[in-house]
């Protein structure tokens, strides 16, 4: 892996728990994370609620390797784990039955990240 460009307290943090998490259970998930994440703020992702709804389904456990946007609606429940939500964003998944987390506490939920999906 490729040494820490980001200067964010946070983002460290969540880089240094993702690259703990790939030592400690081999998932390939963490490490392409760790990847994403890291570049410069100007290249991570921005995802809508719409394209939520139009990848997953009812259930589904997604992360976002970047800020959640509340453009569009959502029609299913669904967990949603990313760096930054807007204020619609997390109310429209919430309204909905769905869950909002932090890539940390995502972790500490599934470590091995099995299950889990990448958009962005």
């Amino acid at each position: 892996m490729k040494e820490m460009r980001a200067t964010n307290p946070m983002i460290k943090r969540i880089v240094i728990a993702l690259r703990r998490a790939y030592r400690q259970h081999h998932a390939r998930l963490w490490r392409d994370l760790v990847e994403r994440i890291n570049r410069p703020k100007r290249r991570r992702v921005a995802v809508n609620v719409s394209r939520i709804n139009r990848y997953t389904q009812a259930n589904d456990v997604v992360v976002v390797p970047g800020k959640v946007l509340g453009a569009g609606l959502i029609d299913h429940p669904v967990t949603v784990a990313a760096l930054r939500f807007s204020k619609s964003a997390k109310e429209k998944i919430e309204k909905v039955g769905g869950r909002t987390l932090t890539i940390e506490q995502l972790i500490l939920e599934r470590p091995t990240g099995s299950g889990i999906k990448i958009i962005g």
